[in-house]
């Protein structure tokens, strides 16, 4: 069973570690930890997320723009930014001291990806529009190891120990297609940058499946061409880096996101063999905010998330924190 396991990683990640390896010199090296304490909520549901992203802009000639030549509405001089991502989350019922299935809560889940995403930014007459596209390819199962990192994890903090994740989902690769447009108005108001405007975008996969529209809003110092508002899956990131300045630099943002939900893994169960499942909410709402401090190559941001019920079980909405950590190398 283990070589087993190894066998499927490997077959997932090598084609993208081939990519990986012509890694320019320059550009952006972010880490990101996602988790209820950072918002001071109890354990449980998205119980855990890290994220390892290694941002830069390509070259003439890189293979990631030959790739968005052949991509709709894209052209090979239209991809400013691109990123490399690698990530792991985990998810689990609100009592995980149970041994036997909890029917009425949602699956035990760990997810493993590795992922793609270019970005393309543009300002014009007091405007700023912002677009994204995001390909992951992983898996979700026990091969994702979710369960032996919480134990190790709780065993540590000497915190509950974890007894029902015999209950998870079973092995199920996944590739999930994303796509986040941003129409933005810039302004000055109070001697400072502001900058607010509509988002749309949508998923499609066997991960998640679903159309998604908000509005966003950010003030501060220093706003120039960064977009840096951390959201927690199945919400899509969008970070879009500036230059490097000198001396402090900050902002605060807020956000609203409403989402049509056709498919989510996560709840709805594995695909093709037989998995615990719950009653997936098809509408689902996220309210966030945040804050973000830069001080020459350093960024830091912190954002919390409100999250409104994703199944007809679940007693109350959910709370998440984000923490991101990035260096300009």
């Amino acid at each position: 069973m283990k070589d087993a396991r190894r066998w499927l990683l490997l077959a997932l990640f090598a084609p993208l570690l081939l990519f990986v390896l012509p890694i320019q010199a320059s550009g952006l090296l972010s880490i990101q930890s996602e988790n209820n304490s950072w918002a001071g909520a109890e354990d449980g549901h998205f119980t855990n997320g890290a994220e390892i992203r290694w941002i830069f802009p390509p070259k003439e000639g890189h293979w990631i723009n030959e790739l968005a030549a052949f991509l709709p509405g894209w052209t090979a001089n239209d991809v400013d930014q691109a990123a490399y991502r690698f990530g792991h989350q985990m998810y689990t019922p609100i009592d995980i001291s149970a041994t036997t299935l909890v029917e009425d809560d949602r699956p035990y889940a760990g997810l493993l990806y590795a992922g793609l995403s270019l970005a393309n930014n543009r300002a014009y007459k007091g405007w700023r529009e912002t677009r994204s596209l995001h390909l992951d390819l992983g898996l979700v199962g026990p091969a994702a190891g979710a369960a032996k990192t919480q134990r190790y994890f709780h065993h540590v903090i000497a915190g509950d120990e974890p007894r029902g994740w015999s209950h998870q989902l079973n092995n199920e690769p996944i590739v999930a297609i994303g796509y986040e447009h941003a129409w933005l108005k810039q302004a000055r108001w109070g001697g400072m940058d502001l900058e607010y405007g509509p988002t749309a975008g949508f998923s499609l996969g066997n991960l998640f499946t679903y159309a998604t529209s908000g509005m966003t809003v950010r003030y501060g110092k220093g706003l120039d061409n960064t977009y840096n508002i951390t959201s927690i899956d199945p919400a899509q990131d969008v970070q879009i880096f500036g230059q490097p300045g000198a001396g402090l630099r900050w902002y605060v943002f807020a956000g609203l996101e409403g989402r049509y939900m056709a498919h989510n893994l996560l709840l709805d169960g594995n695909s093709y063999t037989d998995s615990h499942s719950v009653e997936r909410e098809p509408w689902v709402g996220d309210a966030q905010a945040g804050f973000a401090l830069e001080w020459d190559r350093w960024q830091m941001t912190y954002t919390m998330i409100w999250r409104s019920k994703e199944f007809s079980q679940q007693e109350h909405a959910d709370r998440f924190g984000s923490l991101s950590l990035s260096l300009r190398l």
